[in-house]
């Protein structure tokens, strides 16, 4: 590990100017991408798929040595490219972070060995542990803590997944016990190994990523008494909440051995950088294993009314102010077509989904509301899920996976519908990235269920964009400046409504009804285990 005060050496550059890497690590994949930071151009980059863990029902998890190992793998592999394309690996000025927010990890700091596997953000073990939470405030109001952290009580944040551990692990308390136990998100995870691990590695996160703990204070950007407090976690397991742009330490090992890391964001903050959101009022949508809809809201935490959450959308610096921005999370969108293909078998790849989307011109009034482990913005009920509305003996597969792509676009229409009334404003376009958005009938049918024009960058690597561009901006970097960045100079492709607004509104709701039936369907029993056969009485 460097002295963190050490200057950057500033050297003679290649053919593509300064370099800045991006570690991209997802709930499917690791990656990692090198960019010009001169023209933000990828010159390439590698990919590998990582392996979901299923035990039980509603859980997920991951191995965090798998994440670990499969980001170096991207690393090696990636200089070999560079390599085979006569460009120096030594052109990269620094390396950015970008990881999949609130899944938990904790491991022995003597060791380096995790204690449990990584609890992913959408597993939702936690069910009971949200309701022992609940049963402590007045009117088990979900909104409670809002005030704090922006968000409420939900099996999604990392401070109930972190409360489960230390409840249901005795290895966990053990090393609590013993004080040998670290906690951390992704970001956390790779940053310590990758910095020294076991030999002086960094323990460290930034402030997007701390903002979907639970345990963070959204003004003051520090792990909140009261917070921890609530939740009963020890302030002796936590990292160091630092900016999202600045020089954090430097690679111990790699082939980019001595490179500093000098960004770190959460995905869905990243891809909102990427797509120069930068200005309040500007709006991405991410459409990846879920779906994450942010709009930027300045330097002033907006609480929302209506179901959406409060988080730190980025801080260019130490000194710098933090930029917040609401956000609607949608747990289930690509996850719906590997539901499709894996589950049901009903599509090969996700390229037939389009191709057997596009046989038909509608549904043929099937809706499909993927509640698979609840519905999240702007609902948030874990009680609900999913269903399948509007079967008849003409329904074929083909208006199945059709539904299964209206779904993702309706479940944006119910996030921009509310953002919309929290910030006073109409959106007039969307911008939307994502691995999903390769799919242009997902596209057009989001134009035409939100009524309204969707730009689509051509490039479409906005995630790790963002973290290379904090990276670069980094001061001690400083060889990507985001003040003379202009959104019209991005080349997009744009799709624009096609269907009448009585059309549009009268297909909304019946897409509501829908929701309606995945409400109450599991509840909880005494002993923490979900009852799926038990309706919860709405009336």
């Amino acid at each position: 590990m460097g002295d963190l005060e050490t200057p950057v050496k500033k050297e003679m550059v290649g053919k593509y100017g300064p370099l800045i890497g991006a570690i991209d690590q997802g709930t499917s994949s690791s990656r990692f991408l090198v960019f010009s930071a001169q023209r933000a151009e990828l010159i390439t980059y590698h990919q590998v798929e990582v392996n979901q863990l299923t035990p039980q029902e509603g859980w997920v998890e991951s191995d965090p040595m798998e994440l670990l190992q499969t980001v170096i793998d991207c690393v090696c592999k990636t200089v070999e490219n560079l390599k085979s394309l006569d460009v120096d690996p030594g052109d990269i000025k620094a390396i950015g972070v970008c990881n999949q927010r609130e899944t938990t990890i904790v491991w022995d700091k003597l060791t380096g060995k995790p204690l449990y596997n990584a609890i992913i953000w959408l597993d939702a073990r936690t069910k009971s542990t949200v309701e022992s939470m609940l049963s402590k405030v007045q009117g088990g109001n979900k909104d409670f803590l809002k005030r704090h952290c922006g968000l409420p009580i939900s099996t999604y944040f990392s401070a109930l997944k972190l409360r489960w551990l230390i409840d249901n692990v005795a290895e966990v308390r053990d090393a609590i016990d013993e004080n040998r136990c670290l906690f951390g998100t992704v970001d956390t995870w790779l940053i310590w190994n990758l910095t020294g691990g076991v030999k002086g590695g960094l323990h460290l996160t930034d402030v997007t990523n701390a903002s979907r703990t639970m345990l963070m204070n959204l003004e003051t950007l520090n792990w909140d008494p009261y917070l921890l407090k609530f939740f009963n976690i020890p302030t002796s397991i936590l990292p160091e909440i630092r900016s999202s742009s600045e020089i954090y330490g430097f690679l111990t090992s790699t082939p980019l051995g001595g490179t500093p890391i000098s960004g770190c964001l959460g995905d869905q903050q990243s891809a909102l950088i990427g797509q120069l959101c930068l200005e309040p009022g500007q709006a991405k949508m991410t459409y990846g294993t879920g779906g994450f809809l942010l709009y930027n809201t300045g330097i002033v935490p907006v609480q929302s009314e209506h179901g959406l959450i409060t988080t730190v959308a980025y801080q260019m610096g130490k000194n710098k102010q933090p930029h917040y921005a609401m956000e609607g999370s949608i747990a289930v969108a690509g996850l719906a077509l590997n539901w499709l293909k894996n589950n049901l078998n009903l599509i090969s790849d996700f390229q037939e989904c389009e191709k057997l989307a596009s046989s038909v011109t509608t549904t043929g009034g099937v809706y499909f509301v993927p509640a698979f482990s609840g519905l999240y913005a702007p609902y948030w009920r874990m009680d609900a899920r999913g269903v399948v509305c509007g079967l008849t003996q003409f329904t074929t597969r083909a208006h199945l996976a059709r539904a299964t792509l209206e779904s993702v676009c309706y479940q944006t229409k119910d996030i921009v519908e509310v953002m919309t009334r929290d910030a006073g404003a109409h959106m007039t376009s969307l911008r939307v990235d994502g691995g999903m958005t390769q799919n242009n009938l997902l596209i057009q049918l989001q134009a035409d269920i939100l009524g309204i024009p969707i730009v689509r960058p051509t490039m479409t690597e906005t995630t790790a964009l963002g973290a290379a561009m904090a990276a670069g901006n980094a001061e001690g970097i400083d060889v990507w400046s985001l003040d003379s960045l202009d959104q019209n100079s991005i080349t997009s492709d744009t799709f624009t409504p096609a269907v009448s607004e009585s059309d549009r509104g009268s297909r909304y709701t019946r897409w509501k009804d829908a929701v309606k039936r995945t409400l109450g369907w599991e509840t909880i029993l005494d002993d923490g285990m979900a009852d799926p056969g038990k309706p919860v009485d709405l009336n």
